[in-house]
């Protein structure tokens, strides 16, 4: 048992230099990214409400023409309306925003809090592939999906360094809690252990629902232990060169009508529909406001010619596996667990970065006393 502590041991410690900076930024944008939809809420709200005045909302078509004249350069790719009828509409642009739009006007109530969302999309790119530009995003991701790998093992193994090896309050005591009056070594190891202990499940949950995100076998991997098989994609992505086109492009004349279709297919809190339209289909995310999984949404696809309903997936009859990977989605930002998700997510980043530190000075530290004892040999 020594020997394989050992072995752990190194490993752990290995892991953790060579993937050390990555995830260092990773728990840095984490923790930043943590509370975006909150702060981004607070800071559109001057554009995401208006007053409804008990009037009559604008049709669909009539919204995205709207957008069309006045932003004739605007690039759409979807649109979300609220029930609530006091909420602006959202046409989405893409990786350039959004337009909030009021649905009883038509008049473009602003495109977001700018400062906010390019502060938020530089610590994504940096979280997802490091911000390399270009062609490199495919190489920082790479790098990041194997040093997310690399730390959720870091959290397994470290569980298991962590625990005393005679079980007694006396060596539990000293790595359970933060203690006073230390430096140097003392402090670093007494910060990586009680940090390592009360962040650790929060890590591994993390890591776990990153590595399913980031891998296609991972995601796979949650549909077959679910006994499900892989969904196809409802809506195929358009031809190059032909995506977010603008909103005088790939959209019905008869748009309003399938909208409304969609709206009385039963109980709504929120519809969304991707543009453009490929396939002759057109593809609704519907938020029915029913499930426990807040973010769990329905599809429904209607064909645009006919105006028929082709297909109706109601969140709740979804096998399991789809119903699986909706909570690791939001369970890995801490959104499916409300504000104490996302603080506890948060702690945990922050953490997370206190064990790189911590780790790395260690491990410094450790290099230093084996030079000096080769030295003096």
């Amino acid at each position: 048992m020594k020997n394989f502590r050992k072995i752990i041991f190194w490993i752990h410690l290995i892991l953790g230099v060579v993937s050390g900076i990555s995830i260092f930024v990773m728990c840095v944008t984490g923790a930043l990214l943590a509370f975006e939809s909150n702060i981004l809420d607070y800071a559109e709200s001057n554009m995401r409400y208006v007053d409804s005045q008990n009037r009559q909302r604008l049709s669909v078509n009539e919204i995205l023409d709207k957008v069309s004249q006045a932003k004739p350069d605007a690039k759409v790719s979807g649109i979300t309306i609220n029930a609530d009828p006091n909420s602006a509409a959202t046409v989405a642009l893409g990786r350039d925003g959004n337009f909030f739009v009021n649905p009883y006007t038509g008049e473009i109530l602003g495109d977001g809090a700018k400062g906010w969302r390019s502060f938020f999309r530089v610590n994504e790119d940096l979280h997802r592939w490091l911000a390399f530009p270009g062609d490199g995003r495919t190489v920082g991701k790479t790098i990041n999906d194997a040093c997310n790998v690399a730390f959720f093992l870091l959290a397994i193994t470290g569980i298991y360094i962590w625990f005393p090896r005679k079980f007694q309050w006396s060596h539990f005591k000293p790595v359970l809690w933060f203690r006073r009056g230390l430096g140097g070594k003392a402090r670093d190891f007494n910060w990586h252990n009680t940090i390592g202990f009360w962040t650790s499940t929060v890590l591994v949950i993390l890591t776990l629902t990153g590595i399913v995100m980031s891998y296609q076998w991972a995601n796979g991997l949650v549909y077959k232990l679910t006994g499900n098989e892989l969904p196809t994609q409802n809506q195929p992505a358009p031809p190059q060169g032909q995506q977010n086109q603008p909103t005088t492009s790939n959209i019905p004349e008869n748009l309003s009508q399938i909208w409304q279709k969609a709206e009385s297919r039963g109980s709504w809190k929120s519809i969304n529909l991707r543009l453009p339209i490929t396939n002759d289909s057109a593809v609704f995310t519907i938020d029915e406001g029913i499930y426990t999984n807040k973010f769990g949404r329905s599809t429904l696809t209607i064909e645009t010619k006919s105006g028929e309903i082709a297909k109706w997936e109601p969140y709740g009859e979804q096998n399991s596996g789809r119903q699986l990977r909706s909570w690791i989605r939001f369970t890995h930002t801490g959104e499916s667990f409300g504000l104490i998700g996302q603080l506890i997510g948060f702690l945990a980043c922050v953490g997370g970065a206190f064990l790189v530190f911590t780790g790395i000075s260690l491990s410094l530290r450790r290099f230093a006393n084996w030079r000096r004892r080769n030295e003096t040999s």
